[in-house]
């Protein structure tokens, strides 16, 4: 039997995921979630989601939170860490909300929240911290007994996250003809935001051009673009690109997009392109249509070899790190002192989000932060 691991003085984790339709008929109705007080038209929503019709109405998001929670069961049972896990989504079934309620109904009382998202902004933090505040809102208006409830620090640039993505990146160039193979660039995609977002990304100090949001893709890039030249012997030339822009043509987003790279790759004589998608957890829609489905036909049109690595998704040594993660914060709030695992430059992130870190356009309260009304 393994050794039991000390979680207190937490009784449960979190996964807070964006959620995704199941069905056709889901689609439009998950929308309308996605985009509620923006007062876009229902048949607006029926044209943005004409990607997800294209892989019958589902988005693989779902069953792919549902590996990941089977093998983070797995990985506590085998290693000693009597920890139950539970999921909540931000825009779709199971509801944070449901799942929060659950949770109390339990008598879960100290609650880690991991989120499917590795880096900072206000999108993939804050959003979350403010459904979490919601959430307990809602409760709290129930008369039930409120949990006290903590993020997991940003995990970017953790051995468990990155290191399967080396492999990834490594397994791709090795797919491309080897003609071009030791030519080829790597195009390290992620989530276009916009640029007044990823400016104020992170806490107040760190804030400038890119802020957060840029600089650490930048320095997880490096690390990965490090350790495929250690591992093939080759030095690959790489660019931190952006995909997935949603907003309106009028506002800066972070740029280039992926497809006006490979366009540029390909005009300057470049013989093949590795796309690799570290900006996401798992291989969902937004990595399905924008790089598989749309980049890769826009590299076929081009006539440029290209090839997509995989994300992290469920392997075992992201299971792993959550672990390593959990552990950690368990002992920092015991009041021991630990040592926090991280590769690159920057160093382990924060384990409380402090005041003004990735604000919003107008304020709203959020859980699990300096500034939580729920301490």
């Amino acid at each position: 039997m393994p050794d039991v691991l000390d979680a207190s003085p937490y009784d449960a984790l979190l996964l807070l995921s964006f959620g995704g339709p199941e069905g056709p008929d889901d689609v439009v109705p998950f929308l309308e979630n996605v985009t509620r007080g923006r007062g876009i038209p229902k048949e607006r929503l029926k044209e943005v989601g004409q990607h997800y019709f294209l892989f019958g109405g589902v988005s693989p998001i779902n069953d792919q939170n549902r590996a990941l929670l089977d093998a983070l069961r797995k990985d506590f049972a085998e290693h000693g860490l009597d920890l139950p896990v539970y999921w909540g989504n931000r825009n779709w079934a199971p509801y944070l909300t449901d799942t929060l309620r659950e949770m109390a109904g339990d008598g879960r009382r100290r609650i880690l929240v991991l989120a499917t998202s590795a880096y900072a902004s206000y999108s993939g933090c804050r959003q979350y911290r403010e459904n979490l505040a919601d959430a307990l809102a809602a409760l709290e208006s129930e008369g039930l007994e409120l949990p006290k409830i903590d993020k997991l620090r940003h995990y970017f640039n953790h051995p468990g996250f990155v290191e399967p993505m080396v492999d990834g990146v490594v397994r791709s160039l090795a797919e491309l003809p080897e003609e071009v193979r030791d030519g080829a660039h790597i195009a390290f995609c992620t989530h276009s935001i916009p640029t007044s977002a990823a400016d104020t990304s992170g806490p107040v100090e760190e804030h400038g051009e890119g802020g957060a949001y840029v600089r650490q893709h930048l320095d997880v890039a490096q690390v990965i673009a490090d350790a495929v030249r250690e591992r093939t012997g080759v030095d690959h030339p790489w660019q931190l690109v952006y995909q997935s822009r949603s907003g309106a043509p009028h506002i800066p987003w972070l740029e280039p997009d992926i497809c006006d790279h490979l366009e540029e790759r390909q005009a300057a004589g470049v013989p093949a392109v590795v796309m690799a998608p570290i900006g996401f957890v798992s291989d969902h829609m937004e990595v399905l249509y924008d790089l598989d489905t749309e980049a890769t036909a826009k590299a076929q049109e081009l006539g440029l070899p290209v090839r997509r690595s995989a994300t992290v998704g469920a392997d075992p040594r992201f299971a792993a790190a959550v672990r390593d993660l959990i552990l950690e914060r368990a002992g920092d709030e015991r009041g021991q002192e630990v040592a926090p695992c991280a590769l690159g430059a920057l160093g382990a992130s924060h384990n409380l989000c402090p005041v003004g870190c990735c604000p919003a356009r107008a304020p709203r309260p959020a859980a699990a932060g300096a500034d939580s009304p729920y301490a």
